[in-house]
């Protein structure tokens, strides 16, 4: 973790307003006491608005969720993001992401096993990190294999989990027990 405390601590049920309390409410039940969340119910109209995105990527994305996650994972080991490597680990590991591919995911696109699907995926990842843009040949190999919508929601899923990370990491949200970190 880049911060060893939170700068911003998560609420607890007593600090709980209103505002806070129903927004963590609108979550899935097993997260409503997750520290991301209960961090950000301390903006609650922020957190609210951020919701809608968030809800897409991760629910309504037209990307499989095994390259979702591949996305977000690569994302989160570039952004040094130890929070959400942690936690998208496990959903990665449900995704059929293997223990293998989530390790080979920290090497990038130029790590060996990779599929050319998958390749495109990571390279894209690491393009739009580096260079806010995905070059001409990546785009053209996830063009091959993935629709309009798709390629949207690569940009965006990789755009979503920066925006994540960088609130993470600032604010120091710290992994909840039980939760492994990059190791």
């Amino acid at each position: 973790m880049r911060l060893s405390e939170p700068r911003v601590p998560p609420l607890t049920d007593a600090e709980l307003g209103d505002d806070a309390r129903e927004y963590l409410q609108q979550g899935q039940p097993e997260f409503r006491g997750l520290n991301v969340f209960r961090t950000l119910a301390r903006h609650p109209k922020l957190a609210k608005a951020f919701r809608g995105l968030g809800r897409h990527i991760l629910q309504e994305n037209t990307m499989p969720a095994r390259q979702r996650e591949l996305l977000i994972l690569r994302t989160g080991w570039l952004c040094r993001a130890e929070y959400e490597w942690g936690r998208h680990v496990m959903f990665a590991e449900s995704s059929g992401v293997t223990d293998q591919e989530i390790e080979r995911v920290k090497g990038g696109p130029e790590a060996d096993g990779w599929d050319d699907a998958d390749v495109a995926l990571l390279r894209a990842a690491d393009e739009l990190h580096n260079d806010a843009f995905i070059s001409d040949a990546t785009w053209k190999a996830l063009s091959e294999r993935f629709s309009t919508q798709q390629l949207m929601d690569v940009i965006f899923t990789v755009g979503q989990y920066h925006l994540v990370s960088m609130a993470l990491n600032t604010l120091g949200v710290q992994l909840e027990e039980g939760v492994k970190g990059f190791e």
